[in-house]
């Protein structure tokens, strides 16, 4: 579509009921501010220049925003007089010009690209005005939608509206794309002759019409414009949209034997012919190549996994996490900041933390690299082909050569050269009889405190 598009974002409101202290459009949705969420979808629908209307927590506001799109200017409502002033706090913005204006709010964060698309449409097929509605068998509390031959006359509050027009079940969504051209004197002519003293943007349906200006509209899925007010409607448009991804991740390609029990990121990529098990829960910046698996009950964040990766089952990948091609981290593993090369296996209870593993090394049950001092992070180094027994621990700063052994148990606190041994525990000593000794010491203890033997 070849027309300019900006979007407002109104994000001033309270939140009051969030019972939080920040504002309400910083809450997340599959770690992704609502607010942004919204901003991103209206780029998405080709809008080039966001307005954000701000209030509360006004410059986290704006900084968010501002990491998710470019194009941003923001303005700050000092007063609370309704949607159609929260408007006008963008005037400069819609001054510029543009060919469409999208007003969308901040804490409506599942409206679809292609809702805003076909509200663009609407614009460019002649109508000054178009509102997004949705359907519903109870729409007691919403704004009725009156049409009449495919025009819409009105949009009626309930406590307004007849008894005729209460059983209308088409209700206003929120959402409202306006033709450049005519918006800004829409806008300033609304007025606040209601019982609120507010200036309601719902009135400038009926300026339009007064006019003789075309306006529509158009219907979304009521998931779309459910706006969150609490921490229980935060709660239920998170499990929308988890479902909304899931669903989009499967016709992609990816497997999951219990969908419901899988949670990702905003941003999560996942490539074709992965194996998802129960219960994983991915972080933000998690990317996973074709033909990996990732076993139940783990949690990766901040990691990039190549193909043909095995993850888990109860594994934990932390930000900085990069696994090569047929590398494996295998049950009650933990890795952090660290590069693992190609076919390299961390199979059992370890932690591998600010390392490099090379091709194809082995790191056996139990071992960690000691990677911080009490104030400084330090670095291991192990070597292609390297052999670490279990139970050892890797003192960094630390190399471990290429195709070199460390004995189970180990301390290893000095380099190893390539394809050395190094062995760093205390020699075994071996004194016959006297495990007999110490059980008959134990076993009169015991009994000299009144206490039969075990």
């Amino acid at each position: 579509m070849n027309r300019t598009c900006l979007s407002i974002i109104l994000a001033a409101g309270e939140g009051t009921r969030m019972k939080s202290t920040r504002a309400k459009v910083l809450h997340e949705v599959a770690g992704l501010a609502m607010v942004c969420h919204v901003a991103e979808t209206a780029a998405a629908a080709g809008s080039t220049r966001t307005a954000l209307v701000i209030g509360r927590d006004a410059d986290a506001v704006a900084a968010a925003v501002g990491g998710a799109v470019a194009g941003l200017s923001a303005h700050v409502q000092t007063e609370r007089l309704g949607t159609g002033h929260a408007v006008l706090a963008a005037r400069d913005a819609i001054a510029e010009g543009f060919d469409d204006i999208l007003v969308l709010f901040g804490d409506t964060p599942l409206v679809r690209p292609e809702t805003l698309a076909r509200a663009r449409e609407t614009l460019a097929a002649g109508a000054a005005l178009c509102v997004v509605g949705f359907r519903t068998a109870t729409p007691q509390g919403y704004g009725r939608l009156i049409e009449e031959n495919g025009e819409l006359l009105a949009i009626r509050e309930e406590r307004d509206a007849s008894e005729v027009e209460r059983r209308i079940e088409f209700c206003n969504g929120g959402v409202m794309a306006l033709r450049g051209d005519i918006a800004l004197d829409l806008l300033q002519a609304i007025g606040n002759a209601n019982a609120k003293g507010e200036y309601y943007l719902t009135d400038a349906v009926e300026i339009a019409r007064a006019r003789g200006e075309s306006v529509r509209a158009i219907e979304a899925d009521a998931d779309e414009v459910l706006g969150v007010n609490t921490r229980v409607e935060l709660a239920a448009v998170e499990t929308i949209w988890q479902q909304r991804r899931r669903r989009e991740m499967m016709l992609q390609g990816v497997s999951m034997i219990a969908p419901e029990t899988v949670f990702f990121s905003h941003d999560t990529e996942i490539a074709a012919e992965v194996l998802l098990e129960p219960n994983v829960v991915f972080g933000p910046g998690v990317s996973i190549g074709t033909g990996s698996v990732v076993h139940a009950f783990s949690h990766l964040e901040g990691a990039r996994i190549g193909e043909d990766v095995a993850i888990g089952p109860f594994a934990r990948l932390r930000p900085g996490t990069r696994l090569a091609e047929g590398a494996k981290v295998g049950n009650f593993c933990e890795v952090k900041n660290a590069e693992v090369g190609a076919g390299a296996k961390i199979n059992h209870l370890s932690y591998i933390g600010d390392a490099s593993v090379g091709a194809a090394a082995n790191i056996g049950a139990g071992t960690i690299t000691c990677n911080y001092d009490g104030a400084l992070k330090h670095h291991t180094a192990i070597g292609a082909n390297a052999f670490i027994g279990s139970n050892s621990a890797l003192v960094a700063p630390v190399s471990i050569g290429a195709s070199a052994y460390v004995g189970s148990g180990s301390v290893i606190t000095e380099d190893v050269p390539d394809d050395a041994l190094a062995i760093g525990r205390a020699r075994q000593v071996t004194k016959p009889g006297r495990g007999r000794e110490i059980a008959e010491r134990n076993a009169a203890a015991k009994a000299a405190r009144g206490k039969p033997s075990a």
